[in-house]
């Protein structure tokens, strides 16, 4: 199985900036997508960005320009860098991994680390 271990989550002003991680185990040539969604009280979990094998991203709309996801393959590990944040970027941040089909596939979620912004 998959794991995955997030960090970097915190309490940070409005405008500020928060980096989060996340370690996979296992081996990296198996991973498809890395990710990270999130989940605000009361909402539904929603994409935030995701980075491909390839490095091929893909963005929210309301964080395109804030976020910049990274990948480092070697370490098995996914970025985002979080800038100007906003309140309401409050949420369950998750990371999220899918792996390649011909290794199995499945998609994989981490624990949540929490992001509160505050204005």
């Amino acid at each position: 199985q998959v794991q995955l271990v997030e960090s970097g989550g915190g309490l940070v002003q409005a405008g500020g900036s928060l980096r989060l991680s996340c370690a996979a185990s296992g081996s990296s040539f198996k991973i498809n997508v890395m990710g990270w969604y999130r989940q605000a009280p009361g909402k539904q979990r929603e994409l935030v960005a995701t980075i491909g094998s390839g490095g091929s991203t893909v963005y929210a709309d309301s964080v395109k320009g804030r976020f910049t996801i990274s990948r480092d393959n070697a370490k098995n590990t996914v970025y985002l860098q979080m800038s100007s944040l906003k309140p309401e970027d409050t949420a369950v941040y998750y990371c999220y991994l899918n792996r390649w089909i011909r290794y199995g596939g499945g998609d994989f979620w981490g624990q949540g680390t929490q992001v509160t912004v505050s204005s």
